[in-house]
């Protein structure tokens, strides 16, 4: 996807606009299932990530299946076209009805908490497996917020309790058919699912019916010069002779299941925000742009670095600048970066915006989120409309008694 298929897209459906290249999210998916020794492995898409219908059904053509983490992600899968076989529900902190509605829809159930197994083999007994997801209480990621299999963590039951979980699956007849782990996102080398792995399969010996082990995701991209990524061939490769190892002392082979993301969408997002003014401080020249946090929280809530570039003067002359969004609260979304001069109009580009960015755009401000456009060789497609004042208030009820006489 070049700078001109990107100022394509501008031109013919405005901005703020998320872009996104086919190509870049096969070839990702197809690295990653290529990178275990020739191991055959299960790669459950993350939908979180971005969970666009064409994006889902683009994935699904390429082999994958779905990672869900609530019940309007099941739905959106199911009707992506997906089978529920193929989905993983791993909910956390749900009300039971919402378990009980997945066991109907027949998709594989993941529980992250005692209480709720116990519940769960009350009402199933052995008539539905189950996968439990083990807390390993190792730190990892690159932000706290997306660290979740640390001691503190809400997620997952904790490794030190797999007595327990062995004492209730056993006084209800629950059969496990999986266990998972997920420690954090941003992870760069194999070394955390190594130490991971080594206790998921020391717990693997108290369940004699696994079908398969599930390690989550959270393979590092850059984003920016020089950062460190994931070596994902090494991890594959390491995690591989690690996994036939176990097999071969469990008694027989289970299923890999992997559960990217950000892995396979990030890179191929980019973010289209337009210039509207040029604001010269004592201390900082800002270009403010029609967009902001209700758009790109990512900057705000993580701390997490964008690279940006003004696609509409390539070869302008470099300068200082601190890109900031129009809500009425400091959303930076690149401070002191060096842009080709910008001019009021410029259309700047957002890097590695495929993951996080739409899926977790909102409404502040009553502003409206953006559109989304998927670019695959040289076909450009509208995948989702720009909202309309008219969808911000879709769903509001005026009272009558407090509607105004003219």
């Amino acid at each position: 996807m070049t700078n001109k298929h990107l100022l394509e897209v501008s031109e013919k459906f405005g901005t703020p606009t998320y872009v996104y290249d086919a190509n870049k999210i096969r070839l990702q998916y197809k690295r990653l299932e290529n990178a275990f020794d020739k191991l055959p492995v299960k790669l459950h898409y993350a939908m979180k990530a971005l969970s666009n219908i064409n994006i889902l059904r683009l994935l699904k053509k390429e082999g994958a299946g779905l990672d869900a983490v609530s019940i309007e992600e099941v739905y959106l899968g199911l009707r992506a076209g997906f089978e529920p076989s193929a989905i993983m529900y791993t909910p956390n902190c749900v009300d039971f009805s919402e378990i009980q509605e997945a066991v109907e829809i027949g998709v594989h159930i993941n529980i992250d908490n005692l209480t709720i197994l116990e519940e769960f083999g009350h009402v199933y007994g052995n008539s539905v497996p189950c996968c439990v997801r083990i807390n390993p209480h190792i730190m990892a990621g690159g932000n706290s917020n997306i660290s979740v299999g640390h001691i503190d963590s809400k997620f997952g039951i904790s490794i030190h309790q797999v007595r327990h979980i062995k004492r209730i699956t056993e006084n209800y007849g629950i059969r496990v058919n999986g266990l998972h782990m997920h420690t954090g996102s941003d992870i760069v080398d194999a070394e955390v699912f190594l130490r991971g792995a080594d206790l998921l399969y020391e717990a693997a010996n108290s369940f004699p019916d696994l079908e398969f082990l599930d390690f989550g995701s959270g393979f590092k991209v850059a984003y920016k010069e020089g950062d460190y990524v994931a070596e994902i061939e090494k991890i594959g490769f390491d995690i591989a002779q690690s996994f036939r190892k176990f097999c071969s002392e469990y008694g027989r082979e289970l299923e890999l299941w992997f559960e990217p993301g950000k892995y396979i969408v990030s890179e191929s997002g980019q973010f289209l925000v337009k210039s509207n003014v040029i604001k010269q401080t004592t201390s900082t020249v800002f270009v403010g742009v029609n967009s902001g946090q209700n758009h790109l929280i990512r900057p705000m809530f993580y701390n997490a670095y964008h690279y940006i570039e003004n696609i509409s003067n390539p070869d302008g002359t470099p300068r200082l600048y601190s890109v900031v969004g129009y809500i009425c609260e400091s959303d930076t979304l690149g401070y002191d970066r060096i842009l080709s001069e910008v001019n009021v109009g410029d259309i700047l580009a957002i890097k590695n915006a495929g993951a996080y960015g739409f899926s977790m755009a909102n409404n502040y401000n009553s502003r409206l989120r953006p559109a989304e456009v998927l670019v695959d060789g040289e076909s450009i497609q509208l995948i989702r409309k720009r909202e309309t004042l008219e969808d911000l208030i879709a769903n509001e009820v005026e009272i009558e008694s407090l509607i105004l006489a003219d």
